[in-house]
């Protein structure tokens, strides 16, 4: 699983009387997606969703300040070039509510959701409307073929990607590893090998915590995720989420023990806080913590751990700084199954203005206006599969990387399994049994629990 972060907000844009002069600042030619987006847009781009005057889309979704100020700037480009103003509203409890929205008749046009399993309940309302033919065509063209089938339901295409995680990283401390001539581990083998190697130096390799309120356990569930991906490949790891093999079968277990390796193993664990049961206790925020003094060499951690760091200074997150991340390997270097997170616009009305915003959402010119206004409002921390993204835009080193691993054409992505397993699997019994496994349980008996759990229908 991962912890899904939401944010949203309310815009305003141009007056339909004022479109005119509007149109002729638009036409100046200057960059859009910066601060400055607002009076120099180049209009060109926006000449096939037509005069929008006067009319209204309302977009809902979860994601809040700070990170909303960045989408109201996105949009401005989109307001000012077609006259249309877009309300965006951001609300907490957006996960809740948008499934009661949509049941009782009162959806926004536009939602942005942050899970595919979130994103068939809202379709099973039969309040969504199917993407335009321009929204296919785009994501046909920006991404591949596995994110758009995360936005397919029962074979119908609804919802193009927006923002996107990487979750398969490692931090570690690269000033450190230079010290100790350590080198970035290329494939799994490598990984167990500098593992070893750092154990058998007199240091604890490994850090890890699991303690996050009422989701303790998540982050096994993302170690797990991983090594059904790499050990399972795509294929096996898709059947794993749908319930087409069983959670005790035989991947699964050799996945759940392939992460035993390390985070059971009481001379890999866990740096700095204890042994293997110290795992359990340490929040996810606080296990990472010792990368850039040196206390923990290497932490499996999504691409937002960097959040947690210091602000005083202390910390560098870069390729040459105290801390930074790696791509965590597959089996050969040539694999490169990544995990991770995404979030999807889905409509719930086909007006011609809500049909070229949902379109203009779909561009490349969306994406790296939202990359743009990312880097100058909160530094970075959002990044998108979108291959037309430059990654220049981007500020945030981390950043860079997770959407290099993204555009990389080896990439085969899957979205975090326990986001789409069924309530009372992945996000109960799977985070549950897992601390239970961390604390001594055995993968038999974990993996046994979790398949008992799995509903009958």
């Amino acid at each position: 699983m991962g912890i899904t972060t939401t944010r949203r907000i309310k815009v305003a844009s141009a007056a339909a009387a004022g479109l005119a002069l509007v149109l002729t600042g638009c036409s100046s030619g200057g960059s859009s997606g910066s601060s400055s987006a607002s009076s120099s847009a180049d209009c060109s781009a926006y000449s096939q969703y037509g005069d929008l005057s006067g009319k209204t889309v309302t977009v809902y979704a979860g994601i809040v300040a700070p990170e909303d100020a960045a989408y109201i700037e996105s949009f401005k480009p989109f307001e000012q070039c077609t006259g249309a103003k877009v309300d965006y509203t951001a609300d907490k409890n957006f996960e809740t509510q948008i499934l009661v929205q949509a049941q009782s008749g009162n959806a926004p046009d536009l939602a942005i959701v942050p899970q595919p399993g979130l994103l068939k309940q809202l379709v099973a309302t039969k309040a969504a409307k199917a993407a335009p033919a321009a929204v296919a065509a785009n994501v046909d063209k920006w991404w591949g073929a596995d994110w758009k089938s995360y936005g397919t339901v029962d074979g119908t295409f609804y919802a193009a990607p927006s923002g996107a995680s990487v979750k398969s990283l490692v931090w570690y401390n690269p000033q450190k590893f230079k010290e100790a001539g350590y080198t970035v581990p290329t494939t799994l083998d490598e990984m167990a090998a500098l593992t070893k190697k750092i154990a058998d130096s007199g240091q604890v390799p490994w850090c890890a915590g699991i303690s996050s309120g009422e989701a303790t356990g998540w982050p096994i569930t993302d170690w797990m995720e991983d090594f059904m991906l790499r050990i399972g490949g795509p294929k096996v790891y898709d059947q794993w989420v749908n319930h087409d093999i069983a959670f005790n079968s035989a991947v699964p277990t050799e996945a759940l023990d392939g992460v035993g390796a390390y985070l059971k193993n009481p001379a890999y664990v866990n740096a700095g806080f204890g042994g293997v049961e110290s795992i359990a206790t340490t929040t996810f925020q606080d296990a990472g913590l010792g990368i850039p003094t040196g206390d923990c060499s290497m932490m499996r951690m999504a691409s937002f751990y960097s959040s947690n760091f210091p602000t005083d200074g202390s910390v560098t997150v870069s390729k040459d700084g105290n801390a930074f991340a790696f791509y965590l390997p597959g089996q050969k270097a040539d694999d490169h199954p990544v995990l991770g997170g995404g979030e999807f616009y889905l409509a719930f009305a086909d007006r011609p203005e809500v049909q070229a915003f949902q379109t203009f959402l779909s561009t490349d010119t969306w994406a790296n206006l939202k990359a743009k206004a990312s880097s100058s409002i909160t530094k970075g921390g959002w990044i998108t599969a979108n291959k037309g993204l430059d990654i220049a835009n981007l500020v945030n080193p981390i950043d860079q990387l997770s959407a290099g691993i993204l555009q990389d054409p080896n990439t085969v992505f899957r979205f975090d399994g326990s986001d789409m397993m069924p309530a009372a699997v992945g996000s109960d019994s799977f985070w549950k049994q897992s601390t239970n496994w961390i604390t001594g349980q055995s993968t038999k008996d974990t993996l046994d629990k979790i398949e008992a759990s799995w509903p009958k229908s």
